[in-house]
């Protein structure tokens, strides 16, 4: 006999990741899977199942589970940053679906503040509200261009300001091989993205150090169009410097529509009925 299908709960809102340690959803360890018997033995991650002690979305489920009378939820975001990235800005948006709850009557607001003050310093909140299912596939299939700030390390003394500065403005295509640090889950293929400079900004002190600001196409490899990876990436900042170069630190500023430009602030969606 057909069990009845089980009763689901949708909420959305928008996600920033204030440390360089948190993935966005569960990271099992990938030899045993987090399978119950196999982590046992597992030398890789020592029993736990896990690479990472904890991720946003367990730090967003485990309070609303709790609220709503559930362990069981499915994370859907737009798009994924790395682990060691911060999402900074507006956030990133999401959706928490919670599975079978038990209670359904939840106060929203009071929901996000407790999930804010129990992660204050690594993770925030804002914006939750009822959503329904539907949004899920517009979430996680909608094509978001990104602004991305970044900490970059030249290998070569004196690099000039005036040649990077040089470089702003203007929307540039680059060509992208698929980087090594993806290749066990990403298809061997090359891609043609578009990227913008926006700013280069010394850091006191440091010649070598600079503060960039740039604008990618969605699915861009960021850390490759800066150091090229070898060749991987043409043409790279490491290219047009004429020095080599590397990543340091990158943080998402802001998620962007498909063009680049600024999307509106989410609200959440007017009551059924209320244009009738």
């Amino acid at each position: 006999m057909n069990q009845p299908p089980k009763a689901k709960v949708f909420l959305e809102g928008r996600y920033r990741k204030l440390c360089r340690d948190l993935p966005q959803t569960v990271f099992f360890c990938p030899e045993c899977k987090g399978h119950p018997r196999r982590r046992r033995k597992c030398t890789r991650c020592e029993g736990f199942g896990k690479l990472t002690r904890d991720s946003v979305q367990e730090l967003v489920a485990w309070v609303a589970g709790k609220a709503f009378g559930t362990r069981k939820n499915k994370f859907h975001g737009a798009g994924r940053e790395d682990i060691d990235v911060r999402m900074l800005g507006r956030g990133r948006p999401f959706i928490l679906e919670l599975i079978g709850p038990k209670e359904t009557q939840v106060d929203l607001a009071a929901l996000e503040a407790e999930i804010n003050r129990r992660n204050e310093g690594r993770l925030e909140i804002e914006g939750l509200h009822w959503t329904e299912k539907t949004r899920v596939a517009v979430i996680k299939e909608t094509h978001h261009a990104k602004e991305y700030g970044a900490l970059v390390e030249f290998e070569n003394e004196g690099v000039d300001v005036a040649r990077l500065r040089s470089l702003c403005g203007e929307r540039v295509d680059v060509y992208q091989k698929t980087p090594e640090r993806v290749a066990h889950r990403r298809a061997e293929k090359e891609r043609l993205r578009w990227i913008e400079w926006l700013d280069f900004e010394e850091v006191e002190g440091e010649s070598r150090r600079f503060r960039v600001r740039l604008r990618t196409q969605h699915g861009t490899y960021v850390k490759e169009v800066l150091s090229g990876e070898g060749g991987k990436t043409r043409p790279s900042l490491a290219d047009q410097v004429g020095s080599p170069c590397r990543c340091a630190e990158l943080d998402v500023l802001d998620i962007l529509d498909a063009e680049g430009n600024n999307e509106p602030e989410l609200a959440a969606p007017p009551p059924f009925g209320a244009g009738l």
